[in-house]
């Protein structure tokens, strides 16, 4: 009895540690979506990858995702990490994006250390927010049509985004009731690339917080518009209270567009599963 206890064991144990790690890289449109992560009676990224992954690996399979997308929000690389006991076969990621809808594509999975985390290993991210001035079907869902902006002193754009790189917290730029530790943030860019019919705001930082990167692309604008000032930024900052006036823009033109990662985590001599 002694024996059999001692073999199953250390079968569990084998079992558990001989798990493979894989990193995938995805491309969603969160427009039909409630954001990333899975929530009851909601239709989720997460949810839809979870619930595919389970029939072709047939197993319960969860995975955990790089960050948390807002409903509506889109991604051009996002990256989440799921455990499996054996070695992918080569079509993998073919049966996977037939399986999945046409909004959500799995470009790349790679093979990578056990202990490697699609969130907490992540040393920078990026997002781009989009702004036209010109009605456009081809940019419904993706970019904000807000044609009024233009009208503006745009330069203010770039001024509030260069002043934003002088600070560490961002207290005046996290959505209330969010149970964060901490408000700090570092940013490495910050800035808008402004021509006659588009405005894109590009922001990098090691982390952000909740609706960040909405609350201050609208903080440009209500600079831009004189509903505040750049004085009114700084002290908002410098204070930690939130700004007299606070614009959180729509989700549509809001994308992730890069996530990075040491090359320490990625197994060595392993090629990666490419669509």
């Amino acid at each position: 009895m002694e024996w059999v206890w001692f073999v199953s064991i250390s079968f569990h144990f084998f079992y558990f540690y001989s798990m493979i790690r894989y990193f995938a890289q995805i491309q969603y449109l969160g427009t039909n979506y409630s954001g990333w992560q899975f929530q009851p009676n909601a239709t989720t990224i997460q949810q839809v990858l979870e619930f595919q992954l389970n029939k072709l690996l047939r197993k319960e399979t969860k995975i955990m995702g790089c960050g948390r997308t807002d409903s509506g929000v889109h991604a051009s690389m996002f990256y989440f990490h799921f455990d499996h006991e054996d070695i992918l076969e080569n079509q993998f990621l073919f049966k996977l994006n037939l399986m999945l809808p046409v909004d959500i594509v799995a470009v790349e999975i790679r093979n990578v250390n056990d202990d490697a985390h699609a969130r907490f290993d992540a040393i920078s991210r990026s997002y781009k927010y989009f702004i036209h001035k010109h009605k456009n079907p081809f940019n419904q869902g993706q970019s904000y049509y807000y044609p009024f902006l233009f009208k503006n002193d745009l330069a203010k754009l770039n001024e509030v985004a260069q002043v934003l790189l002088e600070y560490k917290d961002f207290f005046p730029f996290c959505k209330s009731n969010t149970d964060v530790k901490t408000t700090i943030c570092d940013l490495t860019e910050s800035f808008w690339d402004i021509s006659d019919d588009q405005l894109v705001y590009s922001i990098s930082a090691d982390r952000f917080l909740r609706g960040m990167v909405r609350l201050i692309v609208g903080c440009c604008i209500n600079v831009a518009l004189g509903k505040i000032t750049i004085n009114d930024v700084k002290n908002a900052i410098e204070k930690g209270q939130r700004l007299k006036k606070d614009l959180s823009v729509p989700a549509e033109g809001l994308f992730l567009t890069n996530v990075s990662y040491p090359t320490s985590i990625y197994k060595v001599g392993i090629d990666p599963y490419i669509y």
